[in-house]
Formats: structure tokens, C-alpha cells, sequence
């Protein structure tokens, strides 16, 4: 294998040095052709002028149209070369003394000098447009290979690196010797090509250094990959090959957008997978919840018809109860992950009705188990007609998780504040409790569901379920929720509802 790769090299240099010389021959055989054309021309029109017995004027403006399309069409020495043959033919057949090269009038200097001019100025002015119509050639082909760069980019495979992709796509598009790009996010190089000796991490090395760079030797060109200007890096490219700069700059810019878009579509993608797997865990809260209330009813219903029959010593009573206790504790929380499932979905409907803060403080206490230690209780109610337009049901609910948290968190015996008030157009209801505080990183976190402060998972028992459902009740009802606490003014959690009648859309 590798001595056919040798044999191809040594064609291939072979045929470079045997085709440049060629090249140079065909050259200028092709000028001599040319220049021959010409003076082929001339000849024409000079047996034509013997033959008519045209003036010397007219031939030497039909002289000077052969010189002028000499120049268009072939170049300044061809136009030079027919300048001397027309002037030569001039003097020869057309001035006098007739048939002799004697020269006796300067006309035809002037007219040698006017077809030179000529020849030049045509020349010229041709060459400056053959290169412009080169120039604008170049700029139309890179511009159709930026536009198929483009569009390749658009039909990546965004589940896949998009490093390997590009450089394929800009090597092959633009015939580089080598490309590599360089991904910050995923931190990865991926090249294609034929590197030099410590070119190895030149795309790395260009994105941590944050500098640019064109080398017009090596033909290798260093660009730093940026979604918009003064934007931090997202990557760095290196191509090597005969590229212009401002075309280096567009690949750059090519590639950073498909860079960004495989980060759209990774955030996107993680972002689908996370509310699939909520939807999933939703699904089967509820499922549970459903399953376990029958069996919890029906243990609820035998503890409880034990306890009202009596008869029992007191370690059986204290045995009950306590089955008692946490049945009904296991009853609340599955109508909890009910109540969550239904938010989730959107399902519940709000049967909203005008609610006194004050008499529902009073109803939620009273229907709290006897284990809560109710008596360490202080209700603060400021305007005892406060009314809010809410969903009875959904503010108990939040109100005892507040106080649940509270009665969990607080030091023993000290006491539990409830307080409403009015702020403005809203109505505060507050729960208020000493004891272990809460990390100013945890106060937003504490709403999530399922999240439990490092510090607490496990001393206090619970499941991180309810100030969740307290959130998501009292979001559905227009309503915001929030946490402040500190060493000295302890905890206290916040619920705000807009007191005029608002009806969720």
C-alpha cells in the first residue's frame, strides 16, 4: 500500500515537471499563431487596397481596426508585433516612394506611433476588464460554494457532533488541503486533511489563545468561532489553503451558527426528555394515588371504628391510633400527588367563591390532627373582613402545607404565627416559625418538587411533594408563593392572591 502510494507521488511529480514546459510551449506557439492571424489579416487587406486602389487613409484606418482587435483579443505584444507589420505594409505598398522602405514623410512614424498607443491603451483597458471579469468569476464560484456550505448546514445531523461534519463539508466544498474545528461545549478538535508536523492542535490552541490570524506562507488562516460580535468563543476553526480572508470569515461564521444550532437543538432535545419523564412520573403518581386510597379507606375506616368500640388495652389503643395517624397521613398524601397530577395536566377546574381569611384560618385549624399540636397556634388577621375570589379548597390546602412545614421545621414549643393582611390590591396570608432556617440558594428550589435541603433530608421526614402542589395551586388562582428566613427573624412562607375576581383563562 504504501509503496503504490509512493509510486503515485513520483507519477504525479513526473507529470507536473513534463506538463509546466508544455504549458510554456503551447504558450507561445499560441502567440506566434496569433501574431501570424494577424498579419494574415493585413495581408488580405492590403491586396485588397492594390486591387480597389484604396487611399492611404482609409487602409490605415482599416489598418489601425486590426491592430485595435489584436489587442481586444490576443494582448499588447501580439498588438505591437501587428502594429510594426501594418506600418511595414504601409510604407511599402501605400506611401511613396512606392515598393521601397524609404521613408521620406514622417506620417509613418505618426501612424507607427498611433497604432503603439493604440495597441497599449486597447491592451490595457482589456486586461483591466479580463480581470475584473476574473475577480467577479472567483467571487460568483465562492459565493455559490458559500451558499452550498450554507445549505449543507442546514441539513446536519443534529444528534451528532456537528465537528466532523463541517470539516468534511468545508474541505470538500472548497478543496482546502486540511480543516480542523475546534467545539468548546462538547471539547472536542476534529480534523480532516493532510496535517503538518505541529499542526496537530492548531484549533484548540487558536480558541484558548482568542486571537486570529492569517498566514499568506503556509496558506493557513486561524479564526475564532463567535455567535454574534464581543460574544464569548463558542469554538475555533483552521483551514489550510488558498482562501481569502474575508471567505475565512464566512466559514467562521457558517460554522458558528451550526455550532449554535446543535446547542439549540441539545437544549431543546434535553428539554423534551425532561417533560416526557415528568409527564411519565406525573402519570404514575396518579395511578398510585388512585390505587392506594381504596385500601387506605378502608384501613382509615377499621382503625377508627376500632377506636370508637373500645375495649382495648392501652398498648392496643396506642398501636391504633397511631395505624390511625398515619393512615390518615397517607390519605392527605396521596390527594396531594391527585391535586398535583390534575395541576400538571391542567385538568382542575376552579370553583371559585368569595373567602372570609379569617374564618378559613380558623376552619383549617380546626381540622388539623390532634399531633399537630394546634394550641402553640397565634392567628394575626388584621381586617377581619378580608374576602378574597379563590378556590376554597386549593387555599386550605396550601394554608395547612404552610403550617405542616411550619409545625415539621420549627424549634419545640415555640410558637406558629398565621397572618393575613392587606397589601395594596393583594391579599398576604403568612406562616411564621423559629427554628431551622433556609439557604438563600435554596428559597426558590424549595417550590421544586421532589427537592429537599441537604441539611434536612435525613433528620425531618417528608417527601418535597407539597410545597410543590402549594405552588402550583396558587399559580392557578393568579397567586405567587415565597420563602424568607434568617438566623433572627426565623421562616416565614408567603402567599399573595389579587383580592379583585380574577377567573384563570
Amino acid at each position: 500500500m504504501l509503496q503504490a502510494d509512493a509510486s503515485r507521488q513520483k507519477t504525479g511529480q513526473l507529470a507536473k515537471i513534463l506538463v509546466v514546459p508544455r504549458m510554456r510551449i503551447s504558450g507561445k506557439l499560441l502567440a506566434l499563431f496569433q501574431c501570424a492571424l494577424a498579419s494574415a489579416i493585413l495581408a488580405l487587406l492590403t491586396s485588397a487596397g492594390l486591387f480597389f486602389q484604396i487611399n492611404l487613409l482609409t487602409i490605415s484606418l482599416l489598418f489601425l481596426l486590426v491592430v485595435v482587435a489584436a489587442a481586444s483579443l490576443f494582448g499588447f505584444w501580439q498588438a505591437s508585433l501587428t502594429s510594426v507589420v501594418a506600418v511595414l505594409l504601409l510604407d511599402f505598398f501605400f506611401e511613396p516612394p512606392l515598393y521601397s522602405f524609404l521613408v521620406e514623410s514622417p506620417a509613418i512614424f505618426v501612424a507607427l506611433a498611433t497604432f503603439e498607443v493604440t495597441a497599449l491603451a486597447i491592451s490595457r483597458f482589456h486586461g483591466r476588464e479580463m480581470r475584473i471579469a476574473r475577480v467577479a468569476a472567483i467571487h460568483r464560484a465562492t459565493m455559490e460554494q458559500l451558499y452550498e456550505l450554507s445549505r449543507n448546514t442546514m441539513l446536519l445531523d443534529l444528534r451528532q457532533p456537528p465537528g466532523p461534519q463541517l470539516a468534511l463539508l468545508i474541505r470538500g466544498i472548497f478543496n482546502l488541503r486540511a480543516v480542523a474545528l475546534f467545539d468548546a461545549g462538547l471539547g472536542r478538535q476534529d480534523k480532516v486533511g493532510e496535517w503538518k508536523m505541529g499542526e496537530e492542535n492548531l484549533a484548540r490552541e487558536c480558541y484558548l489563545r482568542d486571537s486570529e490570524q492569517d498566514e499568506v506562507e503556509t496558506q493557513r488562516a486561524q479564526r475564532v468561532l463567535r455567535t454574534a460580535p464581543g460574544r464569548e468563543a463558542v469554538g475555533a476553526l483552521v483551514v489550510c489553503g488558498d482562501l481569502n480572508p474575508s471567505v475565512v470569515d464566512g466559514l467562521a461564521a457558517l460554522a458558528s451558527i451550526a455550532i449554535d444550532r446543535h446547542r439549540s437543538f441539545e437544549k431543546e432535545d434535553r428539554a423534551e426528555t425532561a417533560k416526557q419523564r415528568e409527564q411519565l412520573r406525573t402519570a404514575v403518581m396518579d395511578a398510585l394515588a388512585h390505587e392506594l386510597k381504596t385500601p387506605l379507606t378502608a384501613v382509615q375506616t377499621a382503625s377508627s371504628g376500632l377506636l370508637e368500640l373500645g375495649g382495648m388495652t392501652d398498648a392496643q389503643t396506642e398501636l391504633v391510633t397511631l395505624i390511625d395517624n398515619e393512615t390518615v397521613r397517607l390519605n392527605r398524601l396521596c390527594s396531594r400527588l391527585l391535586v398535583t397530577a390534575k395541576l400538571d395536566g391542567r385538568e382542575v377546574e376552579l370553583d371559585l367563591s368569595d373567602v372570609n381569611l379569617k374564618d378559613l384560618i380558623f376552619d383549617v385549624l380546626a381540622g388539623l390532627p390532634s399531633s399537630w399540636e394546634s394550641n402553640r397556634i397565634e392567628v394575626h388577621v388584621e381586617d377581619p373582613d378580608l374576602t378574597v375570589n379563590v378556590d376554597r379548597g386549593l387555599l386550605a390546602m396550601i394554608l395547612t402545607q404552610y403550617i405542616d412545614n411550619a409545625r415539621k421545621y420549627s424549634a419545640l414549643q415555640t410558637p406558629i404565627e398565621v397572618a393575613a393582611r392587606r397589601s395594596h390590591t393583594e391579599a398576604l396570608l403568612s406562616v411564621h416559625n423559629v427554628g431551622s432556617t433556609i439557604r438563600i440558594e435554596d428559597r426558590e428550589r424549595v417550590f421544586d418538587r421532589f427537592y429537599r435541603a441537604p441539611e434536612v433530608r435525613g433528620s425531618v421526614p417528608g417527601t418535597g411533594i407539597g410545597l410543590s402542589v402549594a405552588k402550583k395551586a396558587a399559580e392557578a388562582q393568579h397567586g405567587h408563593v415565597w420563602v424568607i428566613s434568617g438566623d433572627k427573624e426565623g421562616t416565614t412562607f408567603f402567599l399573595s392572591l389579587p383580592i379583585s375576581a380574577r377567573r384563570r383563562q
